[in-house]
């Protein structure tokens, strides 16, 4: 996936320049750029977003034409949140102004404006969803073994786990045995689930498409959108599962930046990797 299309026509019904305005005001720093300029280059490192205050911004790869950014888009967000160089070189078209925002001012702005998190999420989520379809067509129906699948890394370090493990006290772990179904494809979405240990097979039409490890979460893409679900999770072994309710999940978004920017993190590196299968 590239850094062009975050506010692309089909999500401007997700799409809310006011609220990106906002969170880039809130930590962000203003900066004229003249005509010409260029204000990242192919693969070199991601170190700062963008919000297009005014202007035209044009994104080229391989010096062959993308996209162009308009007044009131945002771009350049994939490769601060994957950590992965850029996919493509931003030049400003016309002289305008952008908003700055470097990867730990992200996390303070998010404490500040949790909606922009919430909003990035769903379009993240909403290109997944997308992008899980197309893997799909014309694929090999075949059932996979949980060796031959991706395998998802940890969303949560060690302490940002304990932290999670210890915010709800009176809901314990909740124990799956090997097997077991802990929701199906098509449902509706009440919790998302962290795996605190064992393994969790992940399936789309009975076909294996990745196995979620210790640290690593899933049914949050139907948490958050409030969509049915799009996979079957069964316990791949033994395995205690910190469950999240929707409620849960937005207060952790309002009051745990940490949070907000893990599960953004692993979402953009889930859709970029998307694209390389």
């Amino acid at each position: 996936m590239s850094d062009l299309d975050f506010t692309r026509p089909a999500q401007s019904d997700v799409y809310n320049a006011n609220v990106a305005r906002l969170f880039f005001h809130a930590n962000g720093k203003p900066r004229s750029v003249a005509a010409g300029a260029t204000l990242f280059a192919e693969n070199s490192a991601g170190k700062v977003m963008y919000f297009l205050a005014n202007g035209e911004v044009a994104l080229t790869r391989s010096g062959k034409p993308l996209d162009v950014i308009k007044t009131g888009e945002v771009f350049g967000e994939m490769s601060v949140l994957t950590g992965e160089p850029r996919s493509a070189t931003a030049t400003a078209r016309t002289a305008g102004e952008v908003i700055e925002l470097d990867a730990r001012a992200f996390s303070g702005a998010i404490q500040k404006i949790p909606e922009f998190a919430l909003m990035l999420l769903a379009i993240l989520i909403r290109r997944l969803r997308l992008a899980l379809a197309m893997q799909m067509l014309g694929k090999d129906q075949s059932a996979r073994t949980i060796d031959h699948v991706p395998t998802s890394g940890a969303v949560f370090d060690a302490a940002l786990l304990r932290q999670l493990a210890s915010s709800f006290p009176g809901r314990p772990p909740v124990f799956q045995p090997k097997n077991a179904v802990i929701m199906r494809e098509g449902e509706a979405g009440i919790f998302m689930y962290v795996v605190l240990d064992g393994a969790v097979r992940v399936t789309v039409k009975d076909t294996v498409v990745e196995v979620v490890r210790p640290g690593g979460v899933f049914g949050e893409m139907a948490l958050v959108d409030q969509s049915p679900r799009a996979a079957t999770a069964s316990a791949a072994m033994d395995s205690n599962l910190l469950s999240i309710n929707r409620n849960d999940f937005l207060k952790l978004i309002k009051t745990s930046p940490a949070f907000g920017s893990s599960l953004l993190r692993s979402l953009a590196s889930r859709l970029r990797n998307s694209g390389r299968k």
